[in-house]
Parts: structure tokens; C-alpha cells; sequence
């Protein structure tokens, strides 16, 4: 764990639960997100001081904690500009928000943990970064609200959270999605890339994308139709919640709870706007039910 890998001429990762990237350029090297905690962190100053590297800039990919929870240790030692979108720098800015979006309220002290809410750093606007000729930041949209990925000048793409690998979905079949058409529509443009290699954060790299990418489009096309069969009936959320996790088999805590619930409401969510199913309040329940095809 935590293993530094080359994935080619100025380009590598750290392979660890989610991947980091690192560009060598002539005077330093970019980090691409920062690990879990400040004990990642401290692993990533010790890769950079065996390398005898300098860090540059943290760039983020998303403010989702695993991402961003070794920011604050390391621009303490580094002294480093971070930077990512603005909507996403709100969150690193201000990482109690990531907890109270998930749970839509003040978040209860279960869910004031690491895993849910990382220290706070300072963000730039990723408009404002010097970045080495040929890097590219492009958008990827659907998993968080303006999550990115990065090109490096070898061709190499980290594209953070816009796939899980097939172990993933297979053992908890529900990745955290913000926007169902939107990530649709990012599973689409990934395969459009042409690149020497892909490296998701959560699954393994790639020279080709597109295999896992319609893994993951079936995955969501499965839980849109197990949704409207739970539907047929009117159901409030939460009795749509605990359907989900008792078909999957899955585990309920405060985390999984969060987690799990706000992306079945987005999935309702694109459910109603795509016109497959209707909300309605009776007897102060507010329920959800399928359209008739």
C-alpha cells in the first residue's frame, strides 16, 4: 500500500484505496489529490523526500474526503497552492459542508468523522493554476457537483471517481452518484478519450476505459429498474432505502446511510425528471410512484 508506480516518463500514481497522481515537471511535481487523512499525508512526504521532490501544487479532483484528507498536512509543510473548482473548493474551504449535504442537515457526531469530513485547506480556482505545457483539466461531471480529471503531458489521464471497479459494484453495487444524467453522460465522454493509459481512482488503470465504463452504465440502468418496481407501490424514501439495502444484502450504518440514501434520492430525483415516475403527499407522507409504461 502506498507503493509509488511509474506509469510513464514524467508521470506516476500512488497506488493506495484512492489512487494519487504525481507529474515530475523540470522544477517539481503536481500532486493529483492528497489520500484519505493526514497519515496519507505523511506517506506522501515521505515518497516526495526519498524522491527528493518538491511539491508545487496540490490538484484536486473532487472535495469528496478520501480525496482531500492529506491537503492540510501538506500545504503545512509545503507551503503548496491547492486547486480545484470553485463549487468543490467550498467544500475544502469548509469540509463540515460534505457531511451535512450527505445527511441534509446538521451533521450528528457519528458522521463528523475522516471518512465524511476532512480537515480544511485553502483552494484556489483551478482557472488560476500555472500547470506545465500540455497538462489538461477537463470536466466530469455526475459523481460530485464539479468534480475533474487531469491529463498529463505523457498522455496518462486520472479520471478520479467516474468509475468503480467491477469488484466494487459487485460486492456493494451502489457508487455514490450527485447527478444520474449528468454521470450518464460523463460515462459517454470517457470513452471518447484516446490515452496512453486511464487510472481511476477507485479501480485499476487501463489502457481502454470503455469495458468498465459500460460496467458501471449497466450498474445504473439495474438500480433505475429495481426502483420503478419498488415504485409500483407508493413509497416514501426511506421505505425505498431499506428495500435497497435488503435486495443488495447490504449493511446499514450512520455512513452507509448517508451515503447510500442521497444517491437513491438523486436516482429518484432523475427518475421524476425523466418522467418514469411522480411524487405525491398523502397523509403527510411524501411518496414516489412508478408511471405506467
Amino acid at each position: 500500500m502506498y507503493e509509488l508506480i511509474q506509469a510513464a516518463e514524467h508521470t506516476y500514481y500512488i497506488d493506495c484505496p484512492a489512487k494519487i497522481g504525481i507529474y515530475e515537471d523540470t522544477d517539481g511535481i503536481y500532486l493529483i489529490d492528497s489520500g484519505n487523512d493526514k497519515e496519507a499525508g505523511r506517506k506522501i512526504k515521505k515518497i516526495l523526500e526519498q524522491k527528493n521532490w518538491q511539491l508545487k501544487a496540490i490538484l484536486n479532483t473532487h472535495s469528496n474526503a478520501d480525496h482531500i484528507g492529506g491537503n492540510q498536512f501538506l500545504q503545512k509543510r509545503f507551503h503548496c497552492p491547492i486547486y480545484c473548482t470553485p463549487m468543490e473548493n467550498a467544500v475544502i474551504t469548509n469540509t463540515i459542508l460534505e457531511p451535512s449535504f450527505l445527511y441534509g442537515g446538521y451533521p450528528f457526531k457519528a458522521l463528523q468523522n475522516k471518512f465524511l469530513m476532512a480537515q480544511q485547506s485553502n483552494a484556489e480556482d483551478i482557472a488560476a493554476a500555472h500547470l506545465p505545457k500540455g497538462f489538461e483539466v477537463f470536466s466530469l461531471p455526475g459523481h460530485f457537483w464539479d468534480m475533474i480529471g487531469f491529463k498529463t503531458p505523457d498522455n496518462v489521464y486520472f479520471i478520479a471517481d467516474c468509475l468503480s471497479s467491477e469488484a466494487i459494484l459487485n460486492k456493494y453495487h451502489i457508487s455514490f452518484v450527485y447527478d444520474v444524467k449528468k454521470y450518464l453522460q460523463t460515462l459517454d465522454f470517457i470513452c471518447t478519450l484516446q490515452g496512453k493509459l486511464f487510472i481511476p481512482a477507485h479501480a485499476e488503470p487501463a489502457q481502454s476505459i470503455a469495458p468498465l465504463a459500460e460496467y458501471n452504465k449497466n450498474k445504473i440502468q439495474e438500480i433505475l429498474e429495481l426502483l420503478l418496481q419498488f415504485c409500483k407501490t407508493p413509497s416514501t424514501s426511506e421505505e425505498i432505502l431499506k428495500k435497497i439495502f435488503d435486495h443488495y444484502h447490504l449493511t446499514m450504518d450512520a455512513q452507509q446511510y448517508v451515503l447510500v440514501g442521497s444517491t437513491i434520492r438523486s436516482y429518484l430525483s432523475y427518475l421524476a425528471e425523466e418522467e418514469k415516475l411522480e411524487t405525491k403527499i398523502i397523509e403527510n407522507r411524501f411518496l414516489f410512484q412508478s408511471l405506467s409504461q
